[in-house]
């Protein structure tokens, strides 16, 4: 019965992924996300002077691109949860997990070889530009614990608190998946 649970999901509840233990959960989730934070920080502040042999920006256009398909995948999980088609849910959502830190090493390597880039627009778009980087950049860095305890509920099967989690997270972490694409288009031209 209970691999047939897994197979026919649809509308069944799915048994835990990982064994419950809130204190080993909690100690590897921040400091995970320390890690992730303390690396970004101080990592996009280093440049390399180092010749790739191909245009270093196409990490920023990879970045764009993942993010996009974060987004999608996002909506689509969301989608697959009202359906009470958790098997796929599960599916999606760890694969915007997996593309989120395929998004991170990608950021990292950007900064790392290309440095800082400065906004080059006027106007209503520099204004626009910098409200959305002003909300972007720090629900960027604060998000990241709050998804890993959102999926850490949905994988020890304790599903009230993983609906209650997500109710929260998932639009954050839609708006910055969807704001980063945004900032990535409006930044690219002023690519050197």
């Amino acid at each position: 019965m209970s691999s047939r649970r897994h197979r026919h999901s649809r509308g069944v509840v799915l048994p835990p992924t990982i064994k419950k233990n809130d204190r080993v959960a909690s100690i590897l989730i921040i400091v995970f996300s320390v890690i992730v934070f303390a690396a970004v920080t101080v990592l996009s502040r280093v440049q390399l002077k180092v010749n790739l042999g191909f245009d270093k920006h196409i990490f920023a256009h990879l970045n764009a691109l993942i993010n996009t398909f974060v987004a999608l995948l996002l909506i689509s999980a969301l989608y697959a949860a009202k359906q009470k088609r958790f098997n796929t849910h599960k599916r999606l959502m760890l694969w915007a997990m997996f593309l989120s830190i395929l998004f991170l090493v990608s950021y990292i390597c950007h900064h790392l070889f290309t440095g800082e880039t400065k906004y080059g627009g006027e106007g209503l778009a520099k204004l626009v530009y910098f409200a959305i980087l002003f909300t972007h950049i720090p629900l960027a860095g604060l998000v990241l614990p709050f998804v890993l305890f959102t999926a850490y509920r949905g994988l020890t099967a304790e599903y009230d608190r993983h609906r209650k989690l997500a109710k929260k997270v998932w639009p954050v972490w839609l708006y910055v998946a969807i704001t980063g694409v945004i900032v990535y288009y409006m930044i690219s031209p002023y690519y050197t």
